[in-house]
């Protein structure tokens, strides 16, 4: 199988935007490269200075730890919302707005004499979320197919972090300068990505030049989202039938059928109701959550607290355990991502996302049946970094943009980006509660648990179709 001549030809590209080559091109990489460290840094380096935080504030950890919550909420709402505006104010001038507002943010965290404050910097930062769709796009409708899928392993390989080494960077800063040096740093970075953005990023034609942005369905999809994320947070420490868990629940379903609705009356909706219910829409959105449900909470969640038993696992201190456990995936990821890219170009994309999936599920039924096994889990993590932070994730991530609807070319690398982070999500509050346990028999059902939600991410994968005259 092979793609398109160009994956912009699949999305819309309007005929006046040019496909960079040479130095053009190697440029606009570096250029998105940096917009997204500017999210990214803000998402792995902060995790070490929570306690630091809440000494400086005088606060709690339990209220600290809304500074990360807020930011992935305000993450998945950016993405959907900012990126689809871009296909109307054009993708140059949408990702000038994001890393604007990610400096608004980063300036208030930098100065925040208080919680509310540094927390209001970081939902501005979460929408920076967008620096990643709109990255996406920007390479199907700038760069010719034989670099496309490369090119966007890259940029998907450092939606893993720089390397892994990230947080422990963030540990060193607040160590020896404070906490607010991380946000002085990822300043520099927005600083640095904004200018870059202005002076490389070309401007390109509008892909719809008609119609105007559906705020009304941004503001129900974004009610249903935050909905949700409450619905998934509340369930996993107040219980799945607590009245407000149910409350959250019933606040997701009610705001998304109202957003079903709004689309339906909408000339210019968010994303279409028949593109919703199409095999190119659904699917690669179920595929998403799923994969990151059952993935996701193996490699950064139960192999995390196993190897940190000192009964039933391997009694690693936690610095020992995310070199062990986090780095190799993230290392190995940065290498594999765009390897992945080149490999769907020539194999197609849907074939190397069911592969991945495949793999990594054979991967996760040895650490399953070996969890005992120290060397045997770590060479399995290590495989996932191929398996899952390569092909699978790179995949995802150029199907979204591949089989977004043509007259929407944003709106899916939106929806797909929200459904990374309610993935993870979901899936870490559906194995807490058996990790919890602390025995090895809980540790081995919340690995049997994502086995099989990664099953149905598989089978979720074998629905997706690429639109007529397309090969994926």
């Amino acid at each position: 199988m092979s793609v398109p001549n160009a994956p912009a030809a699949a999305i819309g590209t309007p005929p006046d935007t040019p496909v960079l080559t040479g130095g053009r091109a190697v440029g606009l990489v570096a250029t998105l490269i940096l917009g997204v460290l500017s999210y990214q840094l803000n998402a792995s380096m902060l995790a070490p200075a929570l306690p630091h935080i809440a000494r400086e504030l005088r606060t709690d950890v339990a209220e600290v730890s809304q500074v990360t919550s807020l930011f992935f909420l305000a993450g998945a709402i950016g993405g959907v919302v900012l990126s689809r505006w871009s296909d109307y104010i054009g993708r140059r001038c949408a990702l000038i707005v994001v890393l604007v507002v990610a400096a608004v943010g980063t300036i208030a965290c930098v100065v925040a004499p208080n919680l509310p404050l540094l927390l209001t910097g970081r939902v501005l930062q979460g929408a920076s979320s967008a620096a990643f769709q709109l990255a996406y796009v920007i390479l199907s409708e700038s760069l010719s197919a034989k670099v496309f899928g490369t090119t966007l392993g890259v940029i998907t390989a450092v939606n893993g972090g720089a390397g892994g080494l990230d947080g422990w960077v963030g540990g060193l800063l607040t160590d020896n300068f404070g906490y607010r040096s991380i946000f002085v740093v990822i300043l520099i970075f927005v600083v640095i990505s904004l200018l870059a953005v202005m002076l490389v990023v070309p401007a390109g034609g509008r892909p719809t030049p008609t119609g105007r942005m559906d705020w009304w369905g941004a503001a129900a999809l974004s009610l249903s989202l935050i909905c949700m994320t409450y619905f998934v947070s509340n369930g996993a420490s107040a219980g799945w039938l607590a009245p407000v868990t149910l409350a959250c629940l019933a606040g997701t379903l009610v705001s998304f059928i109202a957003f079903w609705m709004i689309e339906k009356r909408r000339t210019s909706p968010l994303i279409a109701v028949r593109h919703l219910r199409s095999r190119q829409v659904w699917p690669v959105i179920a595929s998403t959550i799923l994969t990151l449900s059952g993935i996701f909470a193996v490699i950064n969640f139960t192999v995390v607290l196993l190897s940190q038993n000192a009964e039933v696992g391997y009694g690693l201190n936690a610095a020992t355990s995310a070199l062990f456990f986090l780095a190799p995936a993230a290392l190995i990821g940065v290498a594999a991502a765009p390897l992945a890219g080149w490999l769907a170009g020539k194999q197609g994309w849907i074939r190397i996302l069911r592969a991945g999936l495949v793999l990594s599920l054979l991967a996760l039924v040895v650490i399953a049946v070996f969890p005992t096994r120290q060397g045997t889990v770590i060479a399995c993590v290590a495989v996932l970094g191929i398996t899952y932070n390569g092909l699978v994730l790179t995949t995802i991530n150029g199907l979204g943009v591949l089989l977004s609807p043509p007259e929407a070319p944003a709106a899916l690398p939106g929806l797909n980006g929200a459904g990374f982070g309610i993935g993870a999500g979901l899936g870490i509050a559906i194995v807490a509660p058996f990790t919890a346990a602390g025995t090895l028999g809980g540790f081995t059902t919340a690995l049997w648990v994502s086995i099989a939600i990664t099953g149905l991410a598989l089978g979720a994968s074998l629905l997706i179709r690429s639109r007529p005259g397309q090969k994926l």
